[in-house]
């Protein structure tokens, strides 16, 4: 800091008699500002979350506040990337950081290097909070729910590919019935993991053709309900209800729920019992198949031996002679041949009696015709002949 001299003269508007050195605001605010950080260089925060704002940058800006106070906290883009939580206004954390100022508009902030929440209610609230408005979409309801293929050829995998989930859901594949894997790695913990995974149900239903998974497994091992937190994400949720693709959700182990359980079509309490909801045991639908084509085969022996026992049965109470059972039809035939010559000759009388008489009225029908034309004919003869006459007398 600048000191007055003692031989400068003092400026016209000077206050007069005081001693105090002469600073400027951007010092003074410096000044402040290094006294503030050496003070509360590291402070441990509760409050609730007021204006919450994460700037195009990536870095986070939110009033912490209580019933009496507000402070404004700042996080960085590379502490923001590792939350396991999305921060949301009404929810209740711890931050840990440093109290430092901001000059440019005179207050003072909290630099925030670590933020969660405030224990586990404030994220089971959280939890409740969303779940009730996806169940009031219709996202959770049972007639979206779509049938899981009981032999897929392809199965879709969206896991870590470096945990011990993969390794699991393939070696329990390989013993029930081997069929094809596709893997999408995400991340399965952090600030980036639920887009990854949203992006990866996405993409899976994307796919055509043979590399179009018939189901999907969405898979993640046991942890906190931090590390778990992921699966919970409204775009996670909202692409797990979305898929074409029947999907099966393993996160966490028995004991642990996650708002994609509610989406999925089928959910399992682990991931190696995910892979025993996609596919049956082979050698068991073998064992089964094999059961199925010795009862079919014992069926068919035992309607044989049915029949060859009642053909025997039958032979033995001495069935009649070929003979004896014709009997009856040919005379049957008999008669039938018999009344049949009879009607064909009555038949035919009657078609040559028709024809007989049809041709006499035929006759005399044309004799009267030509009675009348010879009757005319004579009529004008005598005509002529009487005119003839006349004329030579």
């Amino acid at each position: 800091m600048k000191l007055m001299s003692d031989a400068a003269a003092p400026a016209p508007n000077a206050v007069q008699g005081s001693n105090l050195p002469e600073v400027s605001v951007s010092e003074l605010a410096q000044a402040v500002k290094r006294t503030m950080e050496t003070t509360f260089d590291r402070v441990r925060v509760r409050g609730e979350l007021g204006r919450v704002l994460i700037a195009k940058s990536g870095h986070l800006y939110v009033d912490l506040k209580d019933e009496n106070a507000t402070i404004s906290t700042v996080m960085w883009k590379a502490n923001v990337q590792a939350l396991t939580f999305k921060p949301e206004e009404g929810l209740e954390v711890v931050v840990e950081g440093r109290l430092s100022t901001y000059p440019g508009r005179s207050q003072y902030q909290l630099i925030a290097d670590r933020m969660a929440p405030a224990g586990v209610g404030a994220l089971l609230a959280q939890l409740e909070k969303l779940k009730a408005k996806l169940a009031a979409e219709g996202l959770f309801a049972a007639d979206r729910k779509k049938r899981i293929p009981y032999l897929p050829r392809v199965i879709g995998v969206v896991t870590s590919p470096t945990g011990a989930v993969i390794r699991d859901i393939l070696h329990r594949l390989r013993e029930r019935f081997p069929c094809r894997v596709i893997l999408w790695p995400v991340l399965v913990q952090g600030q980036e993991a639920a887009g990854q995974v949203a992006r990866a149900i996405k993409g899976f239903n994307a796919l055509h053709g043979d590399m179009r998974p018939d189901v999907l497994i969405v898979a993640r091992g046991g942890g906190s309900i931090e590390d778990l937190w992921a699966f919970n994400e409204e775009i996670v949720v909202r692409a797990a209800a979305e898929s074409a693709i029947p999907l099966i959700s393993a996160v966490g182990h028995e004991t642990d729920t996650t708002l994609i359980d509610f989406a999925s079509d089928l959910r399992a309490p682990t991931p190696t019992g995910a892979a025993e909801k996609a596919v049956p045991v082979r050698s068991e639908l073998i064992e089964r198949v094999e059961m199925l084509e010795g009862r079919l085969k014992g069926g068919l022996v035992r309607g044989l031996e049915k029949r060859r026992t009642e053909l025997r049965a039958a032979a033995a109470a001495k069935l009649p002679r070929l003979e004896t059972l014709f009997q009856i039809p040919q005379q049957r035939y008999d008669r039938a041949a018999e009344r049949l010559n009879s009607a064909l000759v009555t038949n035919a009388r009657a078609a040559q009696s028709s024809w007989i008489g049809l041709r006499r009225v035929c006759v005399r029908k044309l004799w009267r015709r030509i009675s009348r034309a010879g009757a005319s004919v004579c009529c004008r003869r005598q005509r002529d002949c009487s005119r003839r006459w006349r004329g030579r007398w």
